[in-house]
């Protein structure tokens, strides 16, 4: 029987080099999207505007709780029905690569940098839009190039290595435990009316998820990047960010490419003057968003290796 390592492992390679193909997409959507539509539901029956704050947040916890269930459930009968032979383990693997999003992620930041280095400011901002929250229209190269940099480190942890570090440790019903809490946190643990109260159990539920997964990110970016300056940035600056976890490899990749990141951003009407992370250095530009992208694939080459070395002592063992 393969460990949970390397069934990370083999999905994580297939993910890397095929991705979730656009046809797929048409034929079947996508796992995430069917979480979605769960969410969706559950959200439309318990959030209910009229309820009490404490009754609102009982209701949020009760969603989230049954939405995780129904993922780990799933997940457990699809990994305890296949059989135990090379062919089921590449059918779990090939399930598994699903909820792993290293290759779309270098796809969507590497998108930004073309447009921007060509001067080409509206297709740049279409290509931002789609990876980060804040109002395009209000950002100009510096502030694109920052945003991508940023959306490329805070998804290394939430889109890569945090799938993976719950996947090694408990294979796929962790994997689609771990997507389904970050699923709820993006689309109900926000800070506003109507979610302040229902999100707030999911909120937190994906802060403790993250949290050793976003050090070790921050941790993989500061080493790959061969430079002791990224690990004392990211050890001091990490902390200054409104996220518990974001903070760590933003920090880092701050740190790595020598410019500083975060800072005050404009989300619609309102403005959120969020401190710099490695403040005094200089705003980033269209060339160290490849520079990030070259930084993004030699840390996951570093995590590989760390997924390979606990799957060859687990054999040994």
């Amino acid at each position: 029987m393969m460990s949970a390592p390397a069934l990370m492992l083999a999905a994580w390679a297939i993910e890397a080099l095929f991705g979730w193909p656009d046809w797929l997409y048409r034929l079947i959507r996508h796992p995430v999207v069917w979480f979605g539509w769960v969410i969706r539901w559950l959200d439309d029956t318990l959030n209910r505007s009229t309820w009490p704050h404490t009754w609102r947040y009982i209701a949020g916890a009760t969603a989230s709780l049954t939405a995780i269930t129904l993922a780990i459930l799933l997940a457990a009968c699809i990994a305890f029905t296949l059989p135990d032979t090379p062919a089921g383990f590449t059918v779990e693997a090939l399930i598994a690569s699903s909820l792993i999003a290293s290759r779309s992620l270098y796809a969507h930041v590497a998108r930004v940098a073309y447009p921007l280095t060509t001067g080409d400011m509206e297709a740049a901002r279409s290509a931002v839009s789609a990876i980060v929250g804040r109002d395009p229209s209000r950002l100009d190269t510096p502030g694109m190039s920052r945003a991508s940099l940023e959306s490329l480190a805070e998804n290394a942890s939430d889109g890569v290595t945090a799938p993976l570090f719950w996947g090694a440790i408990f294979g796929l019903p962790g994997l689609a435990a771990y997507k389904a809490v970050n699923t709820l946190d993006s689309m109900i643990g926000h800070r506003n009316e109507r979610y302040s109260a229902f999100g707030g159990f999911a909120a937190r539920l994906d802060d403790a998820a993250n949290l050793i997964p976003a050090r070790l990110t921050g941790l993989l970016v500061a080493a790959a990047s061969g430079k002791l300056s990224a690990f004392k940035i990211m050890w001091r600056d990490a902390r200054k960010h409104r996220s518990p976890n974001a903070g760590w490899p933003e920090a880092a990749m701050a740190g790595a490419l020598g410019v500083r990141l975060s800072g005050p951003r404009s989300y619609g009407e309102t403005t959120s003057h969020e401190p710099w992370l490695n403040q005094g250095a200089g705003d980033p530009a269209p060339e160290h968003i490849r520079q990030g992208l070259k930084l993004y694939v030699r840390a996951l080459a570093l995590g590989a290796c760390l997924l390979v070395a606990i799957a060859l002592l687990l054999e040994v063992a």
